[in-house]
């Protein structure tokens, strides 16, 4: 079956036989989102990214380049690529990365790495010295809009989500991202699954938070 297709039917299912929504869980390791410009600087003038994996969220990928992350007190190897190639060169670690590397990481929405911490980028034909562009990313769900507009929710609000069951936990402070291109999907870093034994796949149930 097409995975368009499967998509639809566990979106449609969700929308049918469930009282609450739940939303599928993707755990998000650290990752390295580049411009052409700074591509082009780590493995030479006119390279082009290898798609090794294709990702939930339609067009991306995950690529079989990666690259060192060094600062002046640590540093983090093969750390992957995510394709296609972005506007603003970003990685996107965890908390627990930020201590390897002796930073201090906002936590943002992606894209927004305005006064973010500095980073070297090492590939194997040169370095990008990020004057900003490292962030702990804000957790979020990725929705399609006819599943937000059948659960009466809408873009940019703010949920919360519980795990159940052992090391059950609610997340709060969860974004909404709505969009008719996006697949059903909950993003959260390593150090939020550990917290609650969340796997790639896991079914999470949204609260919607009262008054909204």
């Amino acid at each position: 079956m097409e995975k368009e297709k499967l998509r639809k039917l566990i979106e449609e299912a969700i929308r049918k036989y469930t009282e609450d929504l739940y939303v599928p869980v993707g755990v998000s390791n650290r990752h390295i989102h580049v411009t052409k410009e700074d591509l082009y600087v780590l493995f030479g003038e006119g390279y082009e990214l290898t798609k090794m994996k294709v990702l939930k969220q339609p067009g991306e990928y995950a690529c079989e380049e990666t690259l060192e992350i060094r600062t002046k007190k640590g540093s983090i190897r093969k750390v992957r690529i995510l394709g296609p190639v972005r506007g603003k060169t970003q990685v996107e670690l965890s908390l627990t990365d930020s201590f390897l590397l002796g930073i201090k990481l906002p936590v943002r929405e992606s894209g927004d790495i305005k006064g973010s911490e500095r980073v070297t980028l090492v590939g194997p034909k040169g370095e990008v010295e990020l004057k900003e562009g490292a962030i702990a990313a804000y957790r979020h769900i990725h929705m399609p809009e006819d599943l937000a507009k059948a659960h009466g929710l809408k873009n940019g609000q703010i949920v919360s989500v519980e795990k159940e069951g052992p090391r059950g936990l609610i997340f709060k402070d969860v974004m909404l991202r709505v969009s008719s291109r996006y697949a059903l999907e909950m993003h959260i870093d390593v150090d939020e699954a550990n917290a609650g034994n969340i796997r790639n796949g896991d079914l999470l149930r949204v609260i919607k938070e009262e008054g909204v």
